[in-house]
């Protein structure tokens, strides 16, 4: 059985996960024909989408626009940059990266100026430009980092939770809840360490403190899906 055609709906996610400027919204009523249009979701996550189109052009442009910095930059549970979710703030995380940007290159793909290879609006953008089954299977891939991010959105009652639950179908995968670490407060992550006292608020103890030497495996790795 040949795999469903799904190239135009992935563009279309991929779009409706950026940032929503007066230009994205005025789109919108495209993105939903296209989505409307290919038959690659069923009517009830179609209708969901809808929700989240009917909000995103019900709000305020700049109470729309400060939501989606709320949800989407100050927080690494609901981070659309996947090696966020992959690496952390590990060397690997930068190997990744380069070979990431290289598969891009190789499908003549080219990245807007500032934009890292690992941001999932782009991410899907190289997924569509693939065959039907090999865009379901990179997708099934990255499943385990697509419902965490589905958790987490859904935990913060964001209509943005149902664009990640439709990746995931259409990558014929279950959408179901996963385990969320809490994150530290904002204010706190950000936090200047007092002079001599330690170089953040996290893994590191200050200068009478016994601390722990850890050892990590220095192999990088070139899938998303990698870690899991």
């Amino acid at each position: 059985m040949a795999a469903k055609n799904m190239s135009m709906s992935l563009r279309a996610l991929s779009h409706l996960l950026t940032y929503p400027d007066a230009e994205l919204r005025a789109h919108l009523a495209e993105l939903q024909q296209v989505l409307h249009g290919e038959h690659a979701l069923d009517k009830a996550r179609l209708a969901a989408l809808d929700a989240l189109v009917a909000t995103l052009l019900a709000e305020d442009a700049l109470d729309c626009e400060a939501v989606y910095v709320d949800l989407f930059d100050r927080g690494r549970s609901t981070s659309l940059h996947l090696f966020e979710h992959v690496h952390g703030d590990s060397r690997d995380r930068g190997t990744a990266m380069v070979d990431l940007g290289k598969t891009y290159a190789d499908a003549g793909l080219v990245l807007a100026p500032g934009e890292l290879p690992d941001y999932l609006p782009a991410v899907l953008e190289f997924v569509s430009t693939q065959p039907p089954r090999q865009a379901r299977a990179f997708l099934g891939e990255i499943a385990h980092i697509l419902n965490a991010v589905h958790t987490a959105l859904q935990q913060r009652g964001s209509h943005y939770a149902t664009v990640l639950a439709a990746l995931l179908e259409l990558a014929g995968e279950q959408v179901h809840s996963v385990e969320i670490a809490p994150e530290p407060d904002i204010d706190e992550a950000w936090q200047e360490p007092q002079a001599f006292d330690g170089c953040s608020t996290r893994g590191q103890a200050r200068p009478d403190t016994p601390q722990t030497v850890h050892f990590v495996r220095d192999r990088a790795s070139t899938q998303i899906g990698a870690a899991k």
